[in-house]
């Protein structure tokens, strides 16, 4: 009897795929781990479907002979993979009892063949977590599972946005963690243009925004060879992932020696950027200490430090970063548009130094983590105008707008009579143009008759 044909493999949604892959992980590891867990074994799978593609696509134009040319690779920006570091190696031996350490091997092949990823992967990880083999087969899976094809979203950084909003409350950590969703990165971009120059995010998490900007370039018929990046993480996991985000798409970026805290332990001092992007963790509590950042000369030129939560302290550091015609958009809770004591004092030098261009409220619902609205502000170091002392210097911006109800004090006898009379003009007019065209036939010996 003939065997059946292999069924074609059933690709589902990201977010169900991810939803299968925690499921396989329940027991095994804290829910804190499984985004760590999911996304280097994602990474694997991205950077294997994109050598792949590349090795076909080099067999049919040069020849069976050059699919194991690293040139050929590397040249188009793509990780050439041992056999071992590839995904369907690993898919092979996923039911063996050391598939762990496979995974590992595969992982450490790559980062050793590629410079861009030094420090990205992570070290001998899986074998360290001891998760059943079943489990971790079963793991593998849902991950084949997933289509990594998406060339229009930063997707690493949705899996990881997707795992902080699904296990948030089980970590137990309320740091308001999240990526920025594309809509609002373009949003940005497109305020800002970052065509040419120098580009920095202070607290660059797993990179979507030089993912989206990078895309942006590229959308406007720009040269992404023109820009240059730089960016800070603290956290060590998100700066892996930046490194690994960044790296499998081919953008280079200057992340710093190491994971750091961007007010203590500045990776950049001297960097004077043409363009800043960012989404600073909002109204972050315990950020320099009793007697620390006094002194520091990101807060020269203003007459009072910031002292509440960190909201001023990111927009100092931004401003002390801007080139002479630099310019910055940035995400920060509502709340920084009003604030009283320092935050006030800060806020009115900021407006009397003519540097804030522009406030946007964005609607709420925009983050997985969040529902909260929040607020794009835009500064520029070129900017030619400004007037907002006679507001006390507050920049909410429905201050600045007339409100004016259209609805009220409508004399439905006055509305009605204009209507009629615009209605009769366009009849008459409806009129003259049927006798016009009428004519025209009949005029050309084609009469219509009625």
């Amino acid at each position: 009897m003939a065997r059946a044909a292999n069924k074609p493999k059933k690709e589902i949604s990201m977010e169900e795929a991810l939803w299968k892959s925690a499921d396989k992980l329940r027991g095994s590891v804290e829910p804190a781990e499984y985004k760590h867990v999911v996304l280097s074994l994602f990474f694997l799978k991205f950077a294997s479907d994109k050598f792949e593609t590349q090795r076909k696509a080099i067999a049919e134009k040069y020849g069976e002979k050059f699919v194991d040319n690293v040139a050929f690779y590397t040249k188009d920006n793509v990780f050439f993979l041992p056999e071992i570091s590839r995904w369907s190696f690993i898919m092979e031996k996923a039911k063996q009892d050391d598939i762990a350490l496979k995974i590992d091997t595969a992982l450490y092949t790559i980062e050793k063949a590629n410079p861009a990823l030094k420090g990205a992967l992570p070290d001998n990880y899986y074998s360290r977590l001891h998760i059943d083999t079943a489990k971790l087969a079963s793991l593998l899976d849902e991950i084949d599972k997933i289509n990594t094809g998406d060339k229009e979203n930063d997707i690493i950084g949705q899996v990881y946005e997707y795992f902080l909003s699904k296990f948030a409350l089980a970590e137990g950590k309320g740091k308001g963690e999240f990526y920025t969703p594309k809509c609002i990165v373009n949003l940005i971009a497109e305020m800002i243009e970052p065509y040419d120059g120098i580009l920095y995010d202070p607290c660059c998490g797993s990179g979507g925004m030089f993912v989206q900007s990078m895309k942006f370039v590229e959308a406007h018929h720009g040269n992404k060879k023109k820009v240059s990046i730089y960016g800070q993480e603290y956290t060590n996991t998100t700066y892996k992932l930046c490194k690994m985000n960044l790296a499998i798409r081919g953008i280079s970026a200057n992340l710093g020696e190491m994971a750091a805290n961007t007010f203590t332990n500045d990776q950049h001092k001297d960097l004077k950027a043409d363009y800043i992007m960012a989404n600073p963790p909002f109204n972050q509590k315990e950020w320099r200490g009793d007697n620390e950042l006094i002194d520091d000369p990101r807060w020269d030129g203003y007459e009072v430090t910031p002292t509440s939560n960190a909201n001023y302290g990111w927009i100092l550091n931004i401003v002390s970063k801007l080139s002479q015609n630099g310019v910055a958009g940035f995400l920060l809770a509502n709340g920084a548009l009003s604030d009283d004591g320092t935050e006030l004092k800060i806020r009115r030098q900021l407006i009397e130094n003519n540097l804030v261009e522009a406030i946007i409220i964005l609607p709420r619902n925009l983050f997985y983590t969040t529902d909260i609205s929040v607020t794009l502000w835009i500064l520029n170091k070129n900017k030619k105008t400004r007037e907002v002392a006679e507001k006390g210097f507050t920049l909410v911006p429905s201050r600045y707008i007339e409100f004016v109800n259209r609805d009220e004090n409508i004399d439905f006898d006055t509305k009605m009579k204009t209507l009629q009379s615009e209605l009769r003009d366009l009849l008459v007019a409806e009129e003259k143009s049927k006798a016009d065209l009428l004519t025209v036939f009949k005029e050309l010996g084609y009469e219509i008759e009625l």
